[in-house]
This record gives C-alpha cells, structure tokens and sequence, in this order.
C-alpha cells in the first residue's frame, strides 16, 4: 500500500547545484534530459503523449519533477511508469511523492529490489577514495534504502522495458549490483545512469560548472570496479550516437565516441581510483 512506503531515515537535501541545475535538453524528438541540482532525469515520449520517467532525481525534488513533466506533457500529466537504472539517493530523492501523487507502477532490476524495498543499505560512500572534494564530503550523502513496498516491480527478464516498446534494458552493474542503462537500436540512444558520466563527478567545481568529460561512475559509491569496467565495454560496443548519462550533460556524435572509447580503451587509469576502500 501507498501508505507503507517510505524514504531511507537518512534522507535530506542536499545543497548541492550545478549551473545546469533547472534546465533541460532535448536530445531526440522524444527524449528529453532534465538537470535537477547535480542529477538529471529523463523524459522518453513526444511532448504532449505518453512518456516514461527515468530515475527521479534527488531528496525533495519530486515538485520539479513534476512541473517539468506538466511543461513538457501537458498540465496534470503523469507517466505510464518510472524506470529506475539504479536506487542511489540522487535517482530516488523524489520517488515516493511522485508514485503517491501519480499513482504509477516502478521498475528495476532485479538485483536493485533489495535497496528500493526497505531491505538491505547500500555500502556507506567511500569517503577515503581517490579523488576530489566532493569524495570526501560524501559522507553527508544518505546511503540507507528507500521502501517501495509492493510498488516497485522487476524489469521483465527479457530485456523489454514497460511501455516503451523499442528500448532494450542492459544489465550494467558495478555502481550498485543492479544498476541498469536503455538503449533503443534504430537511432543508438542511450540512456546510461552512472555506468558512466559525462563530468568528473568527485571533483567539486567540475561538477559545479559541468565542464563535460566521459568519466567512470562515481568513484565514491562504486563499489565493484572489474563490473564497472565490463559494463563500460559492453556499453561503448553499442557505438552509441546520444548518451544521456546521469551526471554531466547529454553528448552525441564524435565527441561521445571519442570520449567513450578512451574511457574503455584506458578504465583502470582513467575510472579505477588508485586507492579506496573498494579498489
């Protein structure tokens, strides 16, 4: 039930923002990528139709989530469902108010469920890790599960992913056990999370102003590096033409390819941290 669903006992705002922070992207006639602070959603469908959420932004921005939706959809619009790649507090910040608001089924994988289901926390954030200011002020950030109850399903096993009949979910772990990236074939759109970003992310004034670059996941809350590395290379063999990725804006064309095929041609240097709790 709606009323049984609750945010992890750790959750707070965050005050943290990028210049990018409110203002959006469209990268395809019917894909759409929505900054929120230092995150970004995801919007798939054509402006006025039917669409799908992808992940929901952070703690206490489920308001402009929703206003985003209304300008983009049509006032009192909701989607036919929200898809999760992953259930970090950064991708969930919003969740429960927009299901009990919306009143929309969610999905994930499989392996996710345990941290969107009130179950099981994620490992504290690796405060100690290579890398820059934002790395050692993580622990501040909440790592404890948010409960979806029975509101939150399973991906369908065989890659389809609800309601959007020619995307495809990839199992992309490494970040978390069951992180997830949607891919659609006919024009190489990709839909990453933090399998990779697009801005180093542990380094403060990168993320405040949002100088773009093809980074590894975050180094603070990556906990499982030879699955990042493999989800990478998987990722950059789809030579994808759009990547909207968690953090960082959009890119496409050359300047994806080439950024993605250095970061998988050159991970352990560029994405492993030399030293860490989870190296």
């Amino acid at each position: 039930m709606q009323e049984d669903m609750h945010d992890g006992s750790d959750y707070h705002r965050i005050p943290a923002t990028s210049i990018r922070s409110g203002t959006g992207e469209e990268v395809a006639k019917d894909l759409y990528c929505r900054t929120i602070q230092i995150v970004n959603i995801a919007f798939i469908g054509r402006p006025g139709g039917a669409y799908v959420l992808v992940d929901a932004g952070m703690p206490g921005s489920a308001a402009e989530i929703r206003s985003a939706a209304e300008e983009r959809f049509g006032k009192e619009s909701r989607p036919e469902a929200i898809v999760l790649t992953h259930g970090h507090f950064d991708h969930v910040g919003g969740l429960i108010e927009l299901v009990r608001e919306w009143d929309v089924p969610v999905y994930a994988h499989p392996a996710e469920l345990p941290y969107l289901t009130g179950r099981q926390s994620y490992p504290e954030p690796d405060t100690t890790v290579e890398g820059g200011l934002v790395a050692k002020l993580s622990a501040l950030f909440p790592h404890e599960p948010v409960d979806l109850g029975t509101r939150v399903q399973p991906l369908p096993e065989g890659g389809e992913v609800p309601f959007l009949p020619e995307f495809r979910w990839l199992h992309t772990p490494g970040h978390t056990p069951g992180h997830v990236s949607f891919y659609r074939e006919r024009d190489r759109a990709l839909v990453a999370g933090d399998a990779f970003i697009t801005v180093r992310q542990d380094e403060l004034y990168k993320v405040l102003v949002q100088k773009p670059e093809v980074c590894g996941p975050p180094r603070y809350l990556t906990t499982d590096w030879k699955a990042a590395r493999e989800s990478v290379a998987r990722l950059a063999a789809l030579r994808p033409e759009t990547a909207i990725t968690g953090h960082g804006r959009p890119l496409s064309g050359i300047e994806l390819a080439e950024g993605l095929e250095r970061l998988n041609r050159e991970f352990e240097s560029l994405a492993v941290p030399d030293y860490g709790r989870y190296v």
